[in-house]
Protein backbone atom coordinates (compact mmCIF):
# COMPACT_ATOMS: atom_id res chain seq x y z
CA UNK A 1 0.00 0.00 0.00
CA UNK A 2 1.01 3.48 -0.65
CA UNK A 3 1.64 6.17 2.19
CA UNK A 4 -1.05 7.66 4.02
CA UNK A 5 -0.91 11.41 5.02
CA UNK A 6 -3.76 12.34 7.75
CA UNK A 7 -4.50 16.35 8.01
CA UNK A 8 -6.20 16.75 11.24
CA UNK A 9 -8.46 19.83 11.06
CA UNK A 10 -10.23 21.22 8.26
CA UNK A 11 -10.24 25.08 8.63
CA UNK A 12 -7.48 27.21 6.83
CA UNK A 13 -4.39 25.57 7.02
CA UNK A 14 -5.82 21.81 6.84
CA UNK A 15 -7.79 22.59 3.79
CA UNK A 16 -4.98 24.30 2.37
CA UNK A 17 -2.28 21.88 3.20
CA UNK A 18 -4.40 19.32 1.57
CA UNK A 19 -5.11 20.82 -1.68
CA UNK A 20 -1.59 22.01 -1.89
CA UNK A 21 -0.28 18.21 -1.38
CA UNK A 22 -2.87 17.65 -4.45
CA UNK A 23 -2.13 20.17 -6.37
CA UNK A 24 1.50 19.65 -6.63
CA UNK A 25 2.02 16.15 -5.62
CA UNK A 26 4.00 17.02 -2.68
CA UNK A 27 2.87 14.22 -1.17
CA UNK A 28 4.29 11.60 -4.16
CA UNK A 29 1.07 9.72 -5.03
CA UNK A 30 0.23 9.58 -1.06
CA UNK A 31 -3.17 9.14 0.12
CA UNK A 32 -4.59 12.34 1.86
CA UNK A 33 -7.10 12.21 4.36
CA UNK A 34 -8.54 14.66 6.11
CA UNK A 35 -9.94 14.88 9.61
CA UNK A 36 -12.50 17.32 11.30
CA UNK A 37 -15.28 17.14 13.96
CA UNK A 38 -17.98 19.52 12.12
CA UNK A 39 -18.84 20.45 7.98
CA UNK A 40 -18.80 24.25 8.72
CA UNK A 41 -15.69 25.83 7.27
CA UNK A 42 -15.70 29.33 8.73
CA UNK A 43 -14.37 32.57 7.14
CA UNK A 44 -12.89 34.17 10.75
CA UNK A 45 -11.31 37.14 9.14
CA UNK A 46 -15.30 38.19 8.37
CA UNK A 47 -16.64 37.55 12.12
CA UNK A 48 -14.67 41.12 12.58
CA UNK A 49 -17.33 42.67 10.61
CA UNK A 50 -20.26 41.00 11.87
CA UNK A 51 -21.00 42.95 14.82
CA UNK A 52 -21.15 45.88 12.94
CA UNK A 53 -23.57 44.89 10.88
CA UNK A 54 -20.75 44.85 7.34
CA UNK A 55 -21.01 41.38 7.02
CA UNK A 56 -23.97 39.33 7.07
CA UNK A 57 -23.00 35.76 9.25
CA UNK A 58 -24.46 33.37 6.39
CA UNK A 59 -21.99 34.53 3.95
CA UNK A 60 -18.97 33.39 5.91
CA UNK A 61 -19.78 29.92 6.24
CA UNK A 62 -19.33 27.22 3.72
CA UNK A 63 -19.44 23.50 3.65
CA UNK A 64 -15.86 21.88 4.33
CA UNK A 65 -15.85 18.51 2.13
CA UNK A 66 -16.72 21.09 -0.69
CA UNK A 67 -14.02 23.36 0.18
CA UNK A 68 -11.45 20.40 -0.70
CA UNK A 69 -9.59 18.64 -3.76
CA UNK A 70 -11.68 15.94 -5.06
CA UNK A 71 -8.58 13.26 -4.58
CA UNK A 72 -8.55 14.30 -0.40
CA UNK A 73 -10.84 11.83 1.67
CA UNK A 74 -13.12 14.00 4.24
CA UNK A 75 -13.71 12.31 7.80
CA UNK A 76 -16.18 13.96 9.85
CA UNK A 77 -15.72 12.70 13.52
CA UNK A 78 -14.37 13.64 16.97
CA UNK A 79 -10.57 13.20 17.63
CA UNK A 80 -10.24 11.42 20.29
CA UNK A 81 -6.41 11.24 20.90
CA UNK A 82 -2.87 10.62 18.68
CA UNK A 83 -1.09 7.58 19.85
CA UNK A 84 2.81 9.18 18.54
CA UNK A 85 4.10 5.51 19.28
CA UNK A 86 1.61 3.40 17.32
CA UNK A 87 1.41 6.53 14.54
CA UNK A 88 -2.57 6.33 15.13
CA UNK A 89 -5.17 8.53 15.32
CA UNK A 90 -7.80 7.47 17.44
CA UNK A 91 -11.42 9.03 16.62
CA UNK A 92 -14.95 8.49 18.14
CA UNK A 93 -17.15 5.03 17.56
CA UNK A 94 -13.98 3.37 17.56
CA UNK A 95 -11.97 3.84 14.12
CA UNK A 96 -8.36 3.98 13.77
CA UNK A 97 -6.86 5.86 11.39
CA UNK A 98 -2.78 4.81 10.65
CA UNK A 99 -0.88 7.24 9.26
CA UNK A 100 2.84 7.53 7.85
CA UNK A 101 3.02 12.07 7.60
CA UNK A 102 0.67 13.57 10.38
CA UNK A 103 -0.25 16.86 9.91
CA UNK A 104 -1.79 18.75 13.26
CA UNK A 105 -3.83 21.90 11.69
CA UNK A 106 -6.67 21.72 14.31
CA UNK A 107 -6.23 25.58 15.01
CA UNK A 108 -7.10 27.40 18.59
CA UNK A 109 -9.62 26.70 20.77
CA UNK A 110 -11.51 29.43 22.86
CA UNK A 111 -11.91 28.72 26.92
CA UNK A 112 -13.89 31.56 28.25
CA UNK A 113 -14.79 29.35 31.00
CA UNK A 114 -11.24 29.60 32.15
CA UNK A 115 -11.96 33.36 33.44
CA UNK A 116 -13.95 33.23 36.55
CA UNK A 117 -17.23 34.79 35.82
CA UNK A 118 -16.46 35.31 31.63
CA UNK A 119 -19.46 32.71 31.22
CA UNK A 120 -21.35 34.16 34.43
CA UNK A 121 -24.01 37.25 34.84
CA UNK A 122 -23.69 39.33 31.82
CA UNK A 123 -22.41 36.59 29.17
CA UNK A 124 -24.52 37.30 25.99
CA UNK A 125 -25.74 40.52 27.35
CA UNK A 126 -23.46 43.03 28.37
CA UNK A 127 -20.50 40.70 28.42
CA UNK A 128 -19.30 38.87 24.72
CA UNK A 129 -16.61 37.65 22.53
CA UNK A 130 -16.31 38.48 18.95
CA UNK A 131 -14.12 35.16 18.21
CA UNK A 132 -17.26 33.04 17.04
CA UNK A 133 -20.15 33.48 14.84
CA UNK A 134 -22.40 33.32 17.75
CA UNK A 135 -20.95 35.59 20.13
CA UNK A 136 -20.29 37.95 16.76
CA UNK A 137 -23.97 37.59 15.91
CA UNK A 138 -25.44 38.74 19.49
CA UNK A 139 -22.58 41.49 19.57
CA UNK A 140 -24.24 43.14 16.74
CA UNK A 141 -28.06 42.89 18.23
CA UNK A 142 -26.06 44.60 21.34
CA UNK A 143 -24.54 47.42 19.58
CA UNK A 144 -27.86 47.91 17.77
CA UNK A 145 -29.43 48.44 21.78
CA UNK A 146 -26.59 50.68 22.79
CA UNK A 147 -27.28 54.20 23.33
CA UNK A 148 -23.85 55.40 25.65
CA UNK A 149 -21.96 54.32 28.48
CA UNK A 150 -18.81 52.15 28.68
CA UNK A 151 -17.55 50.39 26.35
CA UNK A 152 -14.18 47.60 27.21
CA UNK A 153 -12.45 45.94 24.07
CA UNK A 154 -10.22 43.28 26.56
CA UNK A 155 -7.41 41.04 25.21
CA UNK A 156 -7.58 37.82 28.46
CA UNK A 157 -3.92 36.94 27.44
CA UNK A 158 -1.57 35.72 24.95
CA UNK A 159 -1.45 33.74 22.75
CA UNK A 160 -4.72 34.61 21.02
CA UNK A 161 -5.78 34.03 17.27
CA UNK A 162 -5.40 37.62 14.79
CA UNK A 163 -4.03 39.68 17.18
CA UNK A 164 -4.49 42.50 15.26
CA UNK A 165 -8.00 42.08 15.42
CA UNK A 166 -9.27 43.40 18.98
CA UNK A 167 -7.89 46.88 18.28
CA UNK A 168 -9.52 46.63 14.43
CA UNK A 169 -12.65 46.17 16.54
CA UNK A 170 -11.98 49.21 18.40
CA UNK A 171 -11.39 51.34 15.55
CA UNK A 172 -14.43 49.94 13.72
CA UNK A 173 -16.22 51.02 17.03
CA UNK A 174 -15.04 54.32 16.88
CA UNK A 175 -16.47 54.83 13.43
CA UNK A 176 -19.85 52.84 14.16
CA UNK A 177 -20.46 54.91 17.29
CA UNK A 178 -19.44 57.99 15.09
CA UNK A 179 -22.18 56.79 12.39
CA UNK A 180 -24.67 56.67 14.33
CA UNK A 181 -23.94 60.00 16.03
CA UNK A 182 -23.62 58.73 19.38
CA UNK A 183 -19.79 58.68 19.66
CA UNK A 184 -19.98 61.55 22.32
CA UNK A 185 -21.68 59.32 24.57
CA UNK A 186 -19.28 56.62 24.21
CA UNK A 187 -16.27 56.05 26.18
CA UNK A 188 -14.15 53.34 24.66
CA UNK A 189 -11.31 51.58 26.33
CA UNK A 190 -9.01 49.22 24.35
CA UNK A 191 -7.25 46.69 27.16
CA UNK A 192 -4.42 44.62 26.90
CA UNK A 193 -1.59 42.38 28.64
CA UNK A 194 0.83 43.87 26.47
CA UNK A 195 3.12 46.63 27.52
CA UNK A 196 1.80 49.13 24.40
CA UNK A 197 -0.67 48.67 21.73
CA UNK A 198 1.35 46.15 20.05
CA UNK A 199 3.83 43.50 20.65
CA UNK A 200 6.54 45.99 18.07
CA UNK A 201 7.92 48.78 18.58
CA UNK A 202 7.04 50.73 15.55
CA UNK A 203 3.41 49.45 14.77
CA UNK A 204 3.05 49.37 18.37
CA UNK A 205 3.56 53.42 18.27
CA UNK A 206 1.56 53.58 14.89
CA UNK A 207 -1.23 51.88 16.16
CA UNK A 208 -1.03 53.39 19.65
CA UNK A 209 -1.15 56.77 17.79
CA UNK A 210 -4.27 55.49 15.79
CA UNK A 211 -6.29 54.97 19.21
CA UNK A 212 -4.82 58.18 21.02
CA UNK A 213 -6.09 60.24 17.96
CA UNK A 214 -9.36 58.36 17.82
CA UNK A 215 -10.25 59.31 21.77
CA UNK A 216 -9.63 55.84 22.79
CA UNK A 217 -8.10 55.07 26.04
CA UNK A 218 -5.62 52.28 26.14
CA UNK A 219 -4.49 50.33 29.40
CA UNK A 220 -1.45 48.26 29.27
CA UNK A 221 -0.42 45.44 30.99
CA UNK A 222 -4.17 44.37 32.21
CA UNK A 223 -4.07 40.60 32.14
CA UNK A 224 -7.77 39.61 32.63
CA UNK A 225 -8.32 37.95 36.36
CA UNK A 226 -12.02 37.76 36.64
CA UNK A 227 -15.10 39.55 35.18
CA UNK A 228 -17.91 40.99 37.34
CA UNK A 229 -20.94 41.00 35.15
CA UNK A 230 -23.32 41.75 37.83
CA UNK A 231 -21.26 45.25 38.53
CA UNK A 232 -19.72 45.70 34.92
CA UNK A 233 -15.96 45.18 36.25
CA UNK A 234 -13.08 43.68 34.48
CA UNK A 235 -10.40 42.24 37.06
CA UNK A 236 -6.81 42.56 36.53
CA UNK A 237 -4.66 39.69 38.16
CA UNK A 238 -3.16 43.01 40.17
CA UNK A 239 -6.56 43.88 41.25
CA UNK A 240 -6.70 46.95 38.77
CA UNK A 241 -10.88 47.09 38.01
CA UNK A 242 -11.70 48.88 34.85
CA UNK A 243 -15.71 49.13 34.59
CA UNK A 244 -17.93 48.73 31.81
CA UNK A 245 -21.36 48.79 30.39
CA UNK A 246 -20.55 46.66 27.39
CA UNK A 247 -17.22 44.22 27.69
CA UNK A 248 -16.07 42.97 24.24
CA UNK A 249 -13.73 39.87 25.49
CA UNK A 250 -11.04 38.06 23.69
CA UNK A 251 -11.14 34.95 25.70
CA UNK A 252 -7.85 32.61 26.41
CA UNK A 253 -6.81 31.04 23.65
CA UNK A 254 -5.39 26.93 23.73
CA UNK A 255 -4.94 24.07 21.95
CA UNK A 256 -7.79 21.64 20.72
CA UNK A 257 -8.75 19.08 23.59
CA UNK A 258 -7.39 16.09 22.03
CA UNK A 259 -3.86 17.35 22.02
CA UNK A 260 -3.74 17.48 26.08
CA UNK A 261 -4.76 13.94 25.36
CA UNK A 262 -2.07 13.01 23.26
CA UNK A 263 1.15 12.05 25.22
CA UNK A 264 4.21 13.84 23.51
CA UNK A 265 1.95 15.92 21.03
CA UNK A 266 1.37 19.16 23.12
CA UNK A 267 2.56 22.09 24.83
CA UNK A 268 1.49 23.38 28.39
CA UNK A 269 -1.47 24.94 26.51
CA UNK A 270 -2.44 22.57 24.24
CA UNK A 271 -0.08 23.48 20.82
CA UNK A 272 2.41 21.27 18.81
CA UNK A 273 5.56 22.89 19.83
CA UNK A 274 7.42 22.25 16.63
CA UNK A 275 10.37 23.32 14.90
CA UNK A 276 10.14 27.26 13.99
CA UNK A 277 11.77 27.04 10.83
CA UNK A 278 10.35 23.53 9.27
CA UNK A 279 7.47 22.63 11.42
CA UNK A 280 8.32 19.31 12.31
CA UNK A 281 7.79 18.12 15.60
CA UNK A 282 11.20 17.38 17.39
CA UNK A 283 12.01 13.79 18.20
CA UNK A 284 8.87 13.18 15.95
CA UNK A 285 10.08 13.55 11.93
CA UNK A 286 6.35 12.17 10.81
CA UNK A 287 4.63 14.87 12.51
CA UNK A 288 4.50 18.57 11.33
CA UNK A 289 1.84 21.40 12.65
CA UNK A 290 0.36 24.26 11.03
CA UNK A 291 -1.58 27.38 11.52
CA UNK A 292 -2.49 28.43 14.65
CA UNK A 293 -2.35 24.79 15.93
CA UNK A 294 1.67 25.27 16.04
CA UNK A 295 3.46 26.63 19.35
CA UNK A 296 5.72 29.17 17.40
CA UNK A 297 6.85 32.81 17.99
CA UNK A 298 5.01 33.46 15.28
CA UNK A 299 0.89 35.62 14.84
CA UNK A 300 -1.32 32.94 14.90
CA UNK A 301 -3.20 34.69 11.93
CA UNK A 302 -4.48 32.91 8.03
CA UNK A 303 -1.91 34.39 6.28
CA UNK A 304 1.09 32.62 8.59
CA UNK A 305 -0.89 29.45 7.56
CA UNK A 306 -1.05 30.19 3.66
CA UNK A 307 3.39 30.96 3.89
CA UNK A 308 3.64 28.09 6.65
CA UNK A 309 2.09 25.78 3.90
CA UNK A 310 4.73 26.60 1.11
CA UNK A 311 7.46 24.78 3.26
CA UNK A 312 5.37 22.38 5.20
CA UNK A 313 4.51 20.87 1.36
CA UNK A 314 7.78 21.15 0.69
CA UNK A 315 8.90 19.37 4.12
CA UNK A 316 6.62 16.61 3.54
CA UNK A 317 7.77 15.53 0.19
CA UNK A 318 11.15 15.66 1.94
CA UNK A 319 10.58 13.45 4.78
CA UNK A 320 8.89 11.05 2.45
CA UNK A 321 11.72 11.11 0.03
CA UNK A 322 14.34 10.25 2.80
CA UNK A 323 16.01 14.37 1.88
CA UNK A 324 17.00 16.85 4.71
CA UNK A 325 13.71 18.93 5.69
CA UNK A 326 14.08 22.82 4.47
CA UNK A 327 14.48 24.81 7.03
CA UNK A 328 13.29 28.36 5.44
CA UNK A 329 10.01 29.14 6.78
CA UNK A 330 11.29 32.82 8.76
CA UNK A 331 7.43 33.59 10.33
CA UNK A 332 6.13 35.55 7.69
CA UNK A 333 2.92 37.45 8.94
CA UNK A 334 0.58 40.07 6.83
CA UNK A 335 -1.74 41.85 7.97
CA UNK A 336 -4.33 44.48 6.87
CA UNK A 337 -5.81 46.70 10.13
CA UNK A 338 -8.65 48.02 9.37
CA UNK A 339 -8.78 51.41 10.83
CA UNK A 340 -12.65 52.61 9.95
CA UNK A 341 -13.55 55.37 7.51
CA UNK A 342 -13.12 52.65 4.54
CA UNK A 343 -8.74 52.53 5.58
CA UNK A 344 -6.78 50.48 6.87
CA UNK A 345 -2.97 50.06 7.03
CA UNK A 346 -0.86 46.96 6.40
CA UNK A 347 1.85 45.34 8.30
CA UNK A 348 4.15 42.88 7.09
CA UNK A 349 6.89 40.89 9.31
CA UNK A 350 8.37 38.02 10.29
CA UNK A 351 11.06 36.68 12.98
CA UNK A 352 13.66 39.14 12.94
CA UNK A 353 12.01 42.16 11.17
CA UNK A 354 8.88 43.71 12.99
CA UNK A 355 6.62 45.86 10.69
CA UNK A 356 8.26 48.67 8.99
CA UNK A 357 7.08 51.31 6.92
CA UNK A 358 7.63 51.26 3.18
CA UNK A 359 5.57 49.27 0.96
CA UNK A 360 4.22 45.74 0.02
CA UNK A 361 5.25 43.44 -1.70
CA UNK A 362 8.08 45.57 -2.93
CA UNK A 363 8.80 49.78 -3.79
CA UNK A 364 5.72 50.11 -6.34
CA UNK A 365 3.19 47.83 -3.97
CA UNK A 366 0.65 49.20 -1.04
CA UNK A 367 1.89 51.12 1.52
CA UNK A 368 3.12 49.67 5.34
CA UNK A 369 1.80 51.13 8.34
CA UNK A 370 0.23 53.89 6.69
CA UNK A 371 -3.89 54.08 6.37
CA UNK A 372 -5.21 54.09 3.02
CA UNK A 373 -8.11 53.54 1.04
CA UNK A 374 -6.26 51.01 -1.18
CA UNK A 375 -5.29 48.81 2.28
CA UNK A 376 -9.09 48.80 2.65
CA UNK A 377 -9.75 47.60 -0.67
CA UNK A 378 -7.16 44.92 -0.09
CA UNK A 379 -8.84 43.74 3.24
CA UNK A 380 -11.75 43.77 1.18
CA UNK A 381 -10.37 41.74 -1.49
CA UNK A 382 -8.75 39.50 0.61
CA UNK A 383 -12.05 37.49 0.93
CA UNK A 384 -12.32 36.08 -2.64
CA UNK A 385 -8.52 35.73 -2.72
CA UNK A 386 -9.03 33.13 0.54
CA UNK A 387 -11.82 31.20 -0.95
CA UNK A 388 -10.62 30.83 -4.92
CA UNK A 389 -7.03 31.09 -4.30
CA UNK A 390 -5.53 29.99 -0.41
CA UNK A 391 -8.23 27.54 0.16
CA UNK A 392 -7.78 25.64 -3.35
CA UNK A 393 -3.67 25.41 -2.67
CA UNK A 394 -2.85 28.22 -5.79
CA UNK A 395 0.49 30.51 -4.47
CA UNK A 396 -0.03 34.72 -5.00
CA UNK A 397 2.36 35.46 -8.01
CA UNK A 398 4.97 37.59 -5.95
CA UNK A 399 4.27 36.43 -3.01
CA UNK A 400 6.12 33.72 -1.45
CA UNK A 401 6.58 32.17 2.26
CA UNK A 402 9.80 34.42 2.40
CA UNK A 403 9.09 38.45 3.89
CA UNK A 404 10.18 40.42 1.03
CA UNK A 405 13.11 42.95 2.58
CA UNK A 406 12.58 45.09 -0.73
CA UNK A 407 10.24 48.31 -0.25
CA UNK A 408 10.65 48.11 2.80
CA UNK A 409 12.38 51.31 5.56
CA UNK A 410 14.37 50.42 8.29
CA UNK A 411 13.47 53.54 11.16
CA UNK A 412 13.35 53.42 14.96
CA UNK A 413 10.61 53.58 16.89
Amino acid sequence: MGKHIVILGGGTAGTMTANRLCRTDGGHGARVTVVDQNDDHLYQPGLLFVPFGLAQPHHLVRSRPRQLDAAVDYKQARIERVDLDARTVHLADGIRLSYDVLVVATGATLLPEETEGLTGAGWGERVFTFYDLAGATGLHEALERFEGGRVVIDVADLPLKCPVAPLEFAFLADWYFQRRGIRDKVHLTYATPLDAAFTKPVAAQALGGLLAEKGIELVTEFTLGEVDGAEGRLVSYDEREVGFDLAVVVPLHGGAPYVGRSEGLGDELGFVPVDPHTLQLPGRPEVFAIGDAAGLPASKAGSVAHFEGEVLVRNIGRFLAGRPLDASFDGHTNCFVETGFHKALLIDFNYDTEPLPGHFPGPLGLPLLKESYAGHLGKLAFEWLYWHSLLPGREVPGIGSAMPERGKHHVSA
